[in-house]
């Protein structure tokens, strides 16, 4: 009687109200303005790939080859299109939510991303000269971005519903008329972000960008690499990924001295032929835990690269599946997409908490090799850099045992959503038949 009455909550409260969270304006808005971003990442992706393809002949032949600054050249590409994620994220969000109020998307879109940039503090050279770092413009300033995208844009329509614009005479141009249009709303939400950056630089805090990291650095600095701490650490980064911040790269910007430091222990008592002290290491996570990224995806790829009976899922799936095997996952992230995706929340934490717990067992109880401190390229793939981390085949057995564990926590999720797709394909052919 309990199960039952459960399932009907279900059914008639939360999946009803979940499904109608997923198609509101705003949503739709962020899933359409962030596939936008798609395409830049896989093809930045792609040079990541040939730049850290971590074979040391490789990199070797390279070096001797083309110079000690090849791999800097080969990621050119992966610079110009990972460091726009922000800005192209904004553009997109802003464009479709502006769009699906039958206001001049073009304009608002333009007025938000001068507003993210805004957010964004300048650097000045020796010169003079005026620049922005390009970490702000991608996933570190994600978050940002899609506040920005969302709510500027929300403050400019409703200027302009309220007719606080410029109307010009009908037989101006359109281009003109829209963009004189734009003027008081586009001036005025300039206005606004300007004043709140100033608030927050009048505090602690220093700037916008910083206040993530300023509201979580002491907490997290209080963490050991112990597995309570293992744990807190990766809850809060893919906490974090879940509304589209870079998780990983805040925690690790407080916690990787931490681990890095743990790391030389061990490889200190390594040399000294002594038992390894330290279970948690940066090869720990990098090498254990965020197998395929952030969230444990490579199992996720996998499945929608040979599993998927949706063509969308399956199209994806053939090109997220080559950067999730080196731990490129930002295609996943942003192409099912997982960002702000509620319907995946539960296993893409799960499954990374789930390897912290099974990797701390098996190596504290001495079931699998310790990580020795040889520093892996994280780019290692899966099974590979089990073996080199812990010089030892269980570390590989380990990593193989954590994949096919993931796999299962996304299978049912993964299973719905294609399931889902599968009919909106349906009914969309039906459609159009």
């Amino acid at each position: 009687m309990g199960k039952d009455k459960n399932s009907s909550f279900i059914n008639e409260k939360l999946v009803p109200f979940f499904s109608k969270l997923a198609a509101s304006r705003h949503l739709v808005a962020l899933r359409d303005g962030m596939a936008a971003a798609v395409p830049m990442i896989i093809i930045g992706s792609v040079f990541m790939i040939i730049a850290q393809f971590p074979i040391k002949g490789y990199q070797a032949f390279m070096l001797q080859t083309f110079g000690k600054n090849w791999a800097t050249v080969i990621q050119y590409p992966t610079d110009a299109s990972f460091h726009l994620m922000g800005l192209v994220a904004v553009f997109g969000i802003a464009y479709n939510l502006a769009k699906s109020y039958k206001v001049d998307a073009f304009s608002a879109a333009i007025v938000s991303t001068g507003a993210f940039i805004l957010t964004i503090p300048m650097r000045i050279d020796k010169a003079g000269a005026f620049w922005i770092p390009l970490q702000q413009l991608d996933s570190s300033g994600l978050f940002t971005a899609i506040l920005v995208g969302l709510f500027i844009t929300d403050f400019y329509v409703w200027l302009v519903h309220k007719k606080i614009t410029i109307k010009m005479p009908e037989s101006v141009p359109p281009a003109v008329s829209n963009s004189f249009a734009s003027l008081i709303p586009g001036g005025l939400a300039l206005v606004l972000v300007w004043l709140i950056r100033l608030g927050v630089e009048a505090t602690p805090m220093g700037s916008i960008p910083n206040i993530i990291t300023f509201f979580l650095s002491k907490p997290l600095g209080t963490l050991s690499n112990t597995l309570p701490g293992a744990l807190v650490a990766e809850f809060v980064i893919c906490l974090l990924w879940i509304f589209g911040i870079h998780g990983a790269n805040v925690v690790s910007g407080v916690m990787m001295p931490i681990w890095l430091n743990a790391m030389n222990q061990n490889a200190a008592a390594m040399k000294a032929g002594h038992a390894l002290p330290n279970v948690v290491t940066q090869q720990f996570f990098d090498n254990f835990v965020h197998m395929g990224g952030s969230g444990a995806t490579l199992g996720l790829a996998m499945m929608l690269a040979f599993m998927s009976k949706s063509v969308e899922f399956k199209t994806l799936g053939k090109l997220v599946a080559g950067p999730a095997i080196f731990n490129i996952n930002e295609p996943i992230v942003f192409g099912l997409p997982i960002v702000m995706n509620y319907r995946i929340v539960i296993p893409f934490i799960a499954a990374p908490l789930f390897n912290v717990l099974s990797t701390y067992v098996a190596m504290s109880t001495g079931m699998v090799a310790r990580t020795m401190g040889v520093m892996v390229p994280w780019t290692t793939p899966p099974i590979i850099s089990g073996f080199l981390a812990t010089g030892h085949l269980s570390g590989a057995v380990l990593q193989l045992f954590n994949i096919v564990i993931d796999a299962l926590i996304y299978g049912y999720f993964f299973k719905a959503l294609d399931r889902d797709k599968l009919k909106e394909e349906a009914q969309f052919a039906a459609k159009n038949a």
